[in-house]
């Protein structure tokens, strides 16, 4: 017997039982054996970074993990079901900096390496607990880690991360320090998910880059790089380019810069960043632009013709000449007091003065106008002021230009030796000190505020600057072809996504591998100090054989910071004692490596070619493009030249509903909890189900509301339906399972419509569109509850058991326990409630989950394409009647005497064939097919004189005359067939299409009529005195139904009615009582007073008047 169903679900609160009767019968374990052996299917994770708790954006994507994964499964496909945890970089190190209240590096160095590093693990394995929990809340099913375990390794981690430790792994108990245990995770060993700071992860990085350094590709360049002071380290092209801009307003300062050659005259440069003013050498105009000589007081100004508009006040021109004219013109610069200024080659930290040795020029005798294509005149003044320490585009315009480099900021942003009074100042100090000194020395122009797009660190929301320093990259010109090329092997979700990868693949710079700081991978670079050669280390073992000192200190650590540090090796090429660079890698290596460190790379080849390449990822692509899917691919051709994935499926960025990004402070953030327990996940997942990937999510309570009244509770109503009433007849499926076969058209039909549903889905999720598999079943379940259950309604209400009822039971639980699995992956806690119900209550021995059970198949014999169109061109006929009825105030309850169709003449036989039920569904008493709607309705034509009057001018009322002439009824067929219709005006042929022309309809005198496409439905009004009474007798029932609710019976009892009533209703309800109890399971019908102890209404309608009163029987 089936368990009873509230008809008011509390669907988050069914989810919070379900995740726990899945724990407790181990479903997600017993899933695994059941598909173990069978034909594999590999999705390897994109890690979410273990940092803070996961959002509501985060969910979309894992919502979309996890329901490819099911249906993998229920198709019988053996999976590794590994989640992926990013653990390693700014990501971490920031926040905890500011757990401890840290300003700069400096503090971390002041704390320790060893335990800040320490403190970064413990981040890490913190909201790796709380984000499993969370992914746990939204269904997701994987080889989750026990999160007691993480918190105890986080506790004892921090307690003495030597101390020896035994845990118990799937293969058996695993023993090691605290740091050995955590560096495992993840592995076969002890399972679960995996993390980016493992061991394995760290060291098959060093092999994929000691791969790259045996093909030249690594090296140590000098640029000018996106620095960011707070956290004290470079930021790379495709960081900067994912999400590294703000609107940011900035003093706009116009300077003076005196011409030596011509005196009394200027240059009249513009910057909106001041501070880079003490490190200028030269000055570039465009040399195809024009610029004037202006006069202003006793100043004589050279600028752009076209950026004159940024003079104050007025001015005279005094001439004008080309820009090319201006090259080679000198100028004294703004700060040439300052020693930097001064020193031949220019200035920087002692290290990078290397860079300039061979350039014998100081700054000062530098500066003179050089010609550069990139200046505009569409902001400032057309020269550009031009610092090759300070900005990347300076930096390579001086090497071209063979200029001096003053490069002025130390890795904090402080001013080093040599800036005089700035010297030890920050950069964000100094623009009131420069403008202040500028006016001293009459250099001085203007300040204006200007706001513009500039760079921030993307993760401490930092204002960049531009800094000279040595970092080490991948030359990418050796991969450029192949990533090429095995881009165009994967198949890109949405199709845009290729021709974007292939676009950064065209235009991507070398990629910048290190970073300045202290937790994550420590790149495996040993640098000599005597020779200048770099040997790149490939795994532990090497590390192990040339050590020449440290590594007992090492010995028994993570390849992290700073037990790494203390390794020593002799140089390859002098034979030197070298150390390791300081520098760590950039995170995003660590997650690019993670299709070869997951699979066993390296050490089981037959597991890593078992899973690789894998066959499915998907991330957000608004940034991955150029992070992770390009690392991804990048590791994968350097390593084995082969395609890391075989699909990649991005989607876009989630929204507030307001279309902001969330923001707490705008009060339109939903936390993940919040949402989990007041949407509930399975509604979330249906939102997300429901996106286009290439469309922005906008996600709110008010789009939860819509979804759970779309679709998650009419699923509930019709369960709570078929469960109602398969308890009161104390029905249950056949126990030998056979197959079902429906018995009046509508069984067939339904099981049709679901044969092609299943078809639908399956083609949907096999090709990784969800939003195309939502959208039909969605439609499938508007059919199942709007049409099949309420035309079926009463063959489950009558009280005798025959064939047609037991069909009719048969067909709804087969639809529905179909439709149950058709929809758990996307919905897995609803879809749960259901099965265990429908299912497993009536049969122990079914499968123990729905998410066990065999994925639904077309099954050919309930396929009916003929009934379906028969079904579709009768619901076209209703749909039109019922809009007619609308239209006309005419209730659905007043019975009329006839419908008349006009159809296509293929349509006719579907029609009279499902005639009774149109006649039933529309209440009318018969249908009548008309030959044509010249029958039913007259049309008049009127043009759209909005459009057809500025089309034709002229000749538009002879337009208008020859359409008012032409034959209406042959028009609108003409129109409605998506044909132009031709008419002749005044001599010439002109063309109107149905947008043109205002068709209004007109019907034939006791006709209401509507029309669509081919069709027209017109119902015949006139109500007779015995439709009338019938009329009647329906609105009598409606009460009655009413009166039943408010009374709180049950659904299966019985009634006595008694009644007073006006005498045209008192008439019909005696005419019709068969009618009227039969409906409301009315025992008696007699006219009298109400009963002691029964409940009463009043009503009056129709001109009629009626008391009625019920008791149960």
């Amino acid at each position: 017997m089936f368990e009873p169903v509230s008809p008011n679900p509390n669907f988050p609160e069914q989810e919070r039982a379900r995740l726990k009767w899945w724990k407790d019968t181990d479903s997600f374990n017993q899933l695994r054996k059941l598909r173990a052996g069978g034909p594999t299917w590999s999705f390897t994770d994109g890690p979410i970074t273990a940092n803070n708790p996961m959002g509501v954006h985060h969910a979309w994507g894992r919502t979309y993990k996890d329901l490819f994964q099911r249906y993998r499964a229920m198709r019988g496909f053996d999976q590794r079901w590994q989640n992926g945890f990013d653990c390693q970089g700014l990501w971490v190190e920031v926040n905890v900096e500011k757990d401890l209240g840290f300003a700069t590096k400096k503090d971390i160095e002041a704390y320790g390496l060893a335990p800040f590093v320490t403190l970064c693990k413990q981040r890490v394995l913190k909201f790796a607990a709380v984000q499993t929990d969370q992914s746990i809340r939204l269904g997701m099913w994987m080889d989750w880690n026990d999160t007691d375990l993480l918190r105890e390794l986080h506790d004892k981690l921090g307690d003495n991360p030597n101390a020896t430790l035994t845990v118990q792994g799937p293969l058996g108990p695993v023993t090691g320090s605290v740091e050995q245990i955590v560096g495992r995770l993840g592995l076969p060993e002890l399972g679960g998910s995996y993390f980016t700071f493992s061991d394995k992860n760290n060291y098959d990085i060093w092999k994929f880059l000691k791969s790259c350094n045996d093909r030249q590709w690594i090296y140590k360049g000098t640029d000018v790089m996106p620095w960011c002071w707070r956290c004290g380290t470079g930021i790379s092209q495709h960081e900067i380019v994912t999400e590294g801009y703000i609107e940011k307003s900035d003093p706009g300062l116009t300077v003076r810069f005196p011409l030596l050659d011509r005196p009394g005259e200027s240059l009249l440069v513009w910057t909106t960043t001041p501070w880079t003013l003490t490190s200028n050498v030269a000055a570039a105009v465009g040399p195809e632009l024009t610029y004037v000589q202006v006069k202003q007081g006793d100043d004589v100004l050279w600028l752009s013709k076209g950026a004159t508009g940024t003079l104050k006040g007025k001015f005279e021109v005094l001439g004008e000449l080309p820009g090319s004219d201006l090259v080679g013109w000198r100028y004294a610069g703004p700060f040439d007091e300052l020693p930097a200024a001064q020193n031949p080659g220019g200035w920087a930290e002692p290290g990078l003065r290397r860079l300039f040795t061979h350039i014998p020029e100081t700054a000062v005798k530098a500066h003179h106008v050089i010609a550069w294509e990139a200046v505009g005149e569409a902001e400032g003044t057309g020269i550009v002021h031009i610092a090759p320490g300070c900005g990347a585009e300076d930096f390579e315009l001086g090497k071209a230009e063979n200029l001096p480099v003053i490069a002025p900021l130390d890795e904090n942003g402080l001013y080093i030796d040599g800036f005089g009074p700035f010297s030890g100042k920050h950069v964000i100090e100094v623009t009131d000190s420069i403008v202040a000194s500028l006016k001293d020395k009459g250099r001085f122009y203007k300040l204006e505020q200007y706001t513009h797009r500039y760079p921030q660190c993307w993760r401490c929301a930092t204002p960049l600057v531009f800094r000279l320093v040595d970092e080490w990259y991948i030359g990418m010109d050796g991969l450029r072809g192949p990533l090429q090329d095995i881009t165009n092997q994967i198949r890109w979700i949405p199709d845009f996504g290729k021709d974007r990868e292939l676009d950064w693949l065209r235009n991507m710079h070398d990629w910048m591998i290190s970073k300045k700081r202290y937790w994550g991978l420590a790149l495996p670079i040993w640098e000599c100090a005597d020779c200048g050669h770099f040997d790149v280390i490939g795994s532990r073992e090497e590390l192990q054989q040339r050590a020449i000192a440290g590594w007992e200190d090492f010995d028994g650590h993570s390849p992290h910071r700073p037990h790494i540090d203390a390794v020593k090796v002799a140089c390859s090429k002098c034979g030197a004692p070298t150390e390791r660079i300081r520098d760590v890698g950039n995170p995003w290596l660590d997650a690019g490596i993670v299709s070869f460190s997951t699979l066993g790379y390296g050490d089981d080849m037959e597991r890593w070619n078992k899973w690789f390449p894998a066959d499915f990822i998907t991330e957000s692509f608004p940034g991955q493009f150029r992070n992770w899917f390009y690392s991804l691919l990048v590791m994968a051709a350097g390593l084995e030249n082969k395609p890391a994935t075989k699909t990649v499926l991005g989607f876009a960025t989630l929204l507030a509903e307001d279309g902001r990004a969330m923001h707490k402070s705008w009060g339109n953030a939903i936390e993940f909890n919040e949402a989990a327990d007041t949407i509930g996940a399975d509604v979330m997942r249906w939102m997300y189900c429901n996106q286009k990937y290439d469309a922005d999510m906008l996600f709110g309570y008010h789009g939860a509301d819509e979804t759970r009244r779309r679709f998650l509770l009419p699923l509930w109503n019709v369960y709570s339906f078929f469960v109602t009433y398969a308890r009161l007849d104390n029905w249950s499926p056949s126990p030998n399972g056979g197959g079902v076969r429906g018995g009046v058209d509508l069984d067939r039909w339904i099981l049709a419509r679901l044969q092609q549903l299943i078809a639908e889905v399956d083609g949907a999720l096999d090709s990784f569109y969800v939003y195309r598999a939502t959208k039909p079943i969605e439609e499938f379940l508007d059919d199942l509850s709007n049409w099949y259950v309420r035309r079926s309604r009463r063959r489950f209400w009558r009280s005798e058991a025959d064939a047609d009822k037991q069909a009719a039971y048969a067909t709804l639980y087969h639809v529905l326990v179909t439709l149950t699995k058709l929809v758990a992956p996307m919905v897995p806690f609803l879809t749960e409630e259901l099965y265990q119900n429908l299912v497993r209550t009536v049969d122990p021995s079914a499968p123990l989950s729905v998410h066990h059970c065999a994925w639904p198949v077309v099954d050919p014999a309930l396929q009916d394409e003929p009934l379906v169109a028969e079904m579709s061109a009768a619901r076209t006929v209703v749909a039109l009647g019922h809009a007619v009825r609308a239209a006309g105030n005419l209730k659905v309850r007043q019975p009329l005497g006839r419908v008349v169709v006009v159809a296509p003449p293929e349509q006719h036989a579907r029609l009279q064939h499902m005639s009774g039920l149109i006649a039933d569904e529309l209440n009318v008493k018969a249908l009548e097919l008309a030959a044509n709607e010249a029958e039913l309705v007259s049309y008049k034509l009127m043009p759209d004189n909005r459009t057809l009057g500025k089309k034709f001018g002229g000749l538009f009322p002879k337009v208008r005359a020859a359409l008012a002439a032409a034959d209406a009824s042959a028009a609108v067929a003409i129109l409605r067939s998506g044909a132009p219709l031709t008419l002749e005006a005044d001599g010439q042929t002109v063309e109107l299409l149905a947008a043109d022309v205002i068709i209004t309809p007109q019907p034939k005198a006791g006709f209401a009529v509507r029309a669509e496409g081919e069709y027209v439905v017109a119902l015949d009004t006139a109500i007779t005195p015995e439709l009338r009474a019938e009329g009647l007798a329906r609105e009598f029932v409606r009460r009655v139904q009413d009166l039943r609710k408010t009374a709180g019976f049950d659904i299966s009892d019985r009634i006595q009615v008694t009644f007073t009533a006006s005498p045209d209703l008192a008439a019909a309800a005696g005419t019709h009582a068969g009618y009227i109890q039969s409906e409301t399971l009315a025992l008696s019908l007699a006219a009298g007073p109400a009963p002691a102890g029964a409940t009463v209404a009043d009503d009056a309608f129709d001109g009629e008047t009626l008391t009625v009163a019920v008791v149960r029987a």
